[in-house]
């Protein structure tokens, strides 16, 4: 083409044509790109700082998706905690109700006037070790009417002795009256004897609740009546209190006695006969049982039978004779007890230590009292008179057994067998209980996001720079497991834990604790949900700025960019029309030469 030859004006204008095209080419390209720089030719220095911007920019938006699981995982360890809460104050509730109903068993047991043995508890909160009390009680039936200890005479008298080389020999007589203690008689004795003799060698003082008249002498008492009224023995020897009896009414009883009737002091007395079996000491126990039971029965309290050595000695309380008849007292009865009109009223001191008792069956208020006063039945077993029936509640919620009473009778005999039944309610409270502790360690398996449980000790790891010298590492509380382990909670409640309040306020204060335990780590998990959403924010700004950075230096300012195009193309246009012109020029030459 060099060898064509273009004018002047044709060549500018051409060269102003291949510009403006070059040039529309360029706007057109900024136009269908967005971009004024394209490439490092078109602005290195901005290219490679936009790059450099956009590059951090997609990968922060990277770190966007770790934090946006992160977020997720803490909402669903948030979702698992809001349960738990709900599901503790559920067996809290439970164990209220429990602890508010009193629905306890109770049975009412007739108290038989026969009974004799013990009432015995076992079972429920009482355990195995059965707990027993007696049914039965002693009661004084009367007594010999003897000074002895905390006793009283029960009849005026008066004590004479001698001495041998004291006083010339002449008795002492010190008198007594009824109601006077052995204290109050020693007294007396040792007062008339400080009056008559100046300071006497006899004096008197009280062993064991008993009289003891004593002589410093080496003489002898030569005379000694009416001591045994007030418990004294005879003594025969200086400085000595010889144990012997003193008028005693007493004899054997023998292995057989037929019984009969026996008259005391114009009383009868039928006794029972004994029987091939019974032994001496059977009989001679029975016999007197009956003789004091049967005078109380008929006003007679002035006579009083004893045993010792299964020896039956009858007494009379004021020291006179009397006289004993009747079959039940002949020799061929078996008893023996002589009939003679001269029978004197006396007894040996070692026969008066303890009143005459015999058994009788408790009331109702005495064994609700012997009960409620036993420490191992206390918080177990209550109870209460039932009008005149001895009412026993099972405060447990398992059987009761009771041993002594059957058919609603308290007998007292071994073979009788009772039970009273435990608290229902509070037994399928428990089981209620149990159910809810096993939703708490399903609620903390399932609390997962994307294999990842926080609640089962995981560790949530999110990086946010794109460096990873920013992150943060979350896990429950000292990584372990949020479950009803854990918490405190007690595995298993068996129905006999909810037996006493103080347990069940032991299980309520470790459901508070639990409770308190969900709620911080709840608080701690929602703090670290704050920090995430706050740096997820951040970083989605900071995209944005860079982002907005990097489009600032390589964007196209699409307004101007057409504006420009629009110029170009009216240049064009423009230059087309002056090329036309410039060829039109040498086309008149050639006009000429035609």
């Amino acid at each position: 083409m060099a060898d064509i030859s273009l004018s002047k004006a044709v060549r500018a204008n051409l060269n102003s044509l291949t510009s403006t095209a070059s040039m529309m080419a360029e706007t057109q390209n900024r136009l269908s790109t967005g971009n004024k720089v394209n490439s490092a030719l078109d602005n290195p220095s901005n290219w490679f700082t936009a790059k450099g911007l956009n590059n951090r920019a997609g990968d922060l938006n990277q770190l966007l998706d770790g934090m946006a699981n992160g977020i997720q995982t803490l909402k669903a360890a948030d979702n698992g905690l809001s349960a738990m809460t709900k599901t503790l104050e559920s067996m809290q509730s439970t164990l209220r109700q429990a602890r508010q109903d009193k629905s306890f068993q109770t049975t009412s047991l007739s108290i038989d006037a026969a009974a004799s043995g013990n009432l015995t508890i076992s079972g429920g909160s009482v355990g195995e070790a059965a707990v027993s009390t007696q049914v039965q009680k002693a009661v004084a039936v009367g007594n010999g009417g003897f000074a002895a200890a905390g006793g009283k005479t029960q009849a005026a008298g008066t004590l004479s002795f001698t001495q041998t080389g004291v006083n010339n020999g002449n008795a002492n007589s010190i008198a007594f009256a009824k109601g006077d203690t052995a204290t109050d008689v020693a007294k007396k004795i040792n007062d008339k004897m400080a009056l008559t003799l100046g300071g006497s060698v006899v004096k008197a003082e009280v062993e064991n609740g008993q009289l003891k008249l004593t002589n410093s002498s080496n003489t002898t008492f030569g005379t000694l009546t009416g001591g045994e009224l007030i418990g004294l023995s005879a003594q025969t020897a200086a400085n000595a209190t010889a144990e012997t009896r003193v008028g005693a009414n007493a004899v054997a009883a023998a292995a057989a006695f037929t019984g009969g009737d026996i008259v005391i002091g114009g009383k009868t007395v039928t006794l029972t006969a004994g029987t091939a079996s019974d032994t001496a000491a059977t009989n001679s126990a029975r016999a007197a049982q009956e003789i004091n039971e049967g005078l109380q029965a008929q006003g007679e309290t002035g006579f009083y039978a004893s045993v010792a050595t299964n020896i039956v000695t009858i007494t009379r309380a004021d020291g006179q004779a009397f006289t004993v008849t009747g079959a039940g007292a002949a020799a061929t009865s078996g008893l023996d007890i002589p009939t003679a009109a001269t029978q004197a009223g006396v007894l040996a001191k070692s026969a008066v230590t303890a009143p005459v008792t015999k058994n009788v069956s408790k009331t109702a208020d005495e064994l609700v009292a012997s009960i409620n006063s036993n420490a191992s039945l206390a918080g177990k077993v209550l109870a209460s008179n039932d009008n005149g029936k001895l009412r026993i509640e099972n405060q447990s919620t398992q059987k009761l057994n009771i041993s002594g009473a059957s058919g609603g009778n308290v007998t007292g005999a071994t073979s009788a067998k009772s039970e009273v039944a435990g608290n229902s309610v509070r037994a399928g409270l428990a089981d209620q209980f149990n159910e809810l502790r096993d939703q708490l360690d399903k609620l903390s398996d399932d609390a997962s996001f994307n294999g990842i449980n926080l609640l089962r000790g995981d560790k949530l790891a999110i990086t946010f720079n794109e460096t990873g010298t920013s992150s943060i590492d979350i896990q429950a509380k000292e990584g372990k497991t949020v479950n009803s382990a854990n918490l405190g909670v007690s595995t298993t409640i068996e129905a006999k834990d909810l037996d006493s309040d103080a347990n069940i306020d032991a299980q309520l204060g470790k459901l508070k604790t639990a409770l308190n335990d969900v709620r911080s780590q709840a608080s701690s998990f929602g703090s670290n949900l704050s920090i995430v959403q706050g740096r997820q924010d951040f970083t989605n700004s900071m995209i944005s700025t860079l982002q907005d950075g990097a489009g600032n230096l390589t964007l196209a300012d699409m307004n101007s960019e057409a504006a420009n195009l629009l110029a170009l193309q009216t240049r064009q246009s423009l230059a087309s029309n002056s090329l036309s012109l410039a060829s039109q020029q040498d086309q008149s030459v050639l006009q000429l030469i035609r």
